[in-house]
């Protein structure tokens, strides 16, 4: 039965390191032989090794086989502002107020990943992460007149995030130049604390960040590779559905959270990857997250409101490094570089995949 797997897989958010396809062919110099006198044995449709970039999803691993990987991500967003808030009448005289704003994001995520070749088709995985976050903020803000005040935070929170299960099952054989679909479902459960689950202080200021989301996820995707020899394309695309909770929480004195529905997620993703020789590739693509807005039920003064935020595109070019070690291990680099204001500017991650038979 033919199946899409590689030795040594990774994680769901299915994109792509790929291992090269020509690489299986040398195997077997002559191709497929059939005794004199008979047809040809018409070969099957070549499977591609693929090694997908994390949170994505796409690929499976072989019937019986288990892989462990430990994982290392460092992501950074910064905002330098200056705002203008007032009448320009020349373009060397402004009338009114500036306010500054400087921000820094870091985030440290460290995983651990299991994933188990259930049968030739279907593939679960078990994603553990622990969450190290350091946000300063720095801003000036004006007030009545011609005076301000500088707001000057840095705060940071750690611990367990959001763990995260996966389901991926391979729908086709990939017969007659069609590419391979593989479909996704991954739920993300609220282990992680969530925003309203840290210390505030009595104004309602976090004094610690979250380490989760606070809300159950939950994401079907489906991935469509295509083998062209040394390269794979891929595609993905999925919806990211985030359940609303009545979170029933005092915030101050006179402030009071109901009801908050994170905004759902469209997401999609595309690229190619390369192999440049049997044990090392690269990887080149692009996803974008487009996000809906955030709508947030609350008390205050006796009088029930809605407030709703932004919506959000998050645009990042993907960048992908593989190499394999040997038979049972691999080292995977990737990285994420920031397109659209609402990206981060980078994110880098380490991925090590240690595979076994365990059955």
């Amino acid at each position: 039965m033919t199946r899409i797997h590689t030795l040594l897989l990774p994680t769901a958010i299915g994109l792509a390191l790929a291992q090269a396809v020509a690489a299986q062919e040398s195997a077997a110099p002559g191709g497929i032989t059939s005794p004199v006198g008979q047809a040809p044995v018409e070969a099957p449709p070549q499977q591609p090794e693929v090694q997908a970039i994390a949170d994505i999803g796409g690929v499976l691993t072989p019937r019986g086989r288990l892989v462990i990987e430990p994982s290392l991500q460092y992501s950074h967003a910064g905002v330098n502002r200056l705002t203008f808030r007032g009448i320009e009448i020349l373009s060397t005289l402004l009338i009114g107020v500036f306010s500054a704003e400087e921000a820094e994001r870091d985030i440290w995520t460290a995983a651990l990943t299991g994933r188990l070749g259930i049968t030739d088709r279907l593939e679960m995985e078990l994603k553990v992460p622990y969450v190290y976050r350091d946000d300063t903020i720095r801003a000036t803000v004006p007030v009545a007149g011609d005076s301000s005040f500088d707001i000057d935070r840095d705060l940071s929170g750690n611990g367990l995030g959001d763990i995260e299960l996966t389901a991926r099952y391979q729908l086709n054989r990939g017969h007659n130049g069609w590419p391979f679909f593989v479909g996704n479902l991954r739920y993300k459960t609220t282990t992680g604390d969530g925003p309203f689950d840290i210390a505030r202080d009595s104004d309602g200021i976090e004094q610690e960040l979250a380490t989760g989301s606070g809300f159950h996820a939950i994401e079907p995707s489906i991935t469509a590779l295509l083998p062209s020899d040394p390269a794979v394309f891929f595609a993905n695309v999925g919806y990211l559905y985030n359940m609303s909770d009545d979170v029933n929480q005092q915030i101050t004195e006179d402030l009071w959270i109901g009801k908050v529905d994170p905004g759902d997620a469209v997401r999609l993703s595309f690229g190619m990857a390369y192999a440049i020789n049997p044990r090392a590739s690269f990887t080149l693509g692009f996803k974008n997250d487009f996000i809906d807005k955030t709508k947030t039920t609350y008390f205050q003064d006796d009088r029930t409101a809605t407030q709703s935020s932004r919506t959000l595109n998050v645009g990042s070019l993907l960048l992908g490094w593989s190499y394999q070690l040997n038979q049972d291990v691999s080292v995977n680099l990737g990285l994420e570089l920031g397109v659209t204001d609402d990206a981060p500017n980078t994110v880098l991650t380490l991925r090590i995949p240690f595979g076994t038979n365990a059955f």
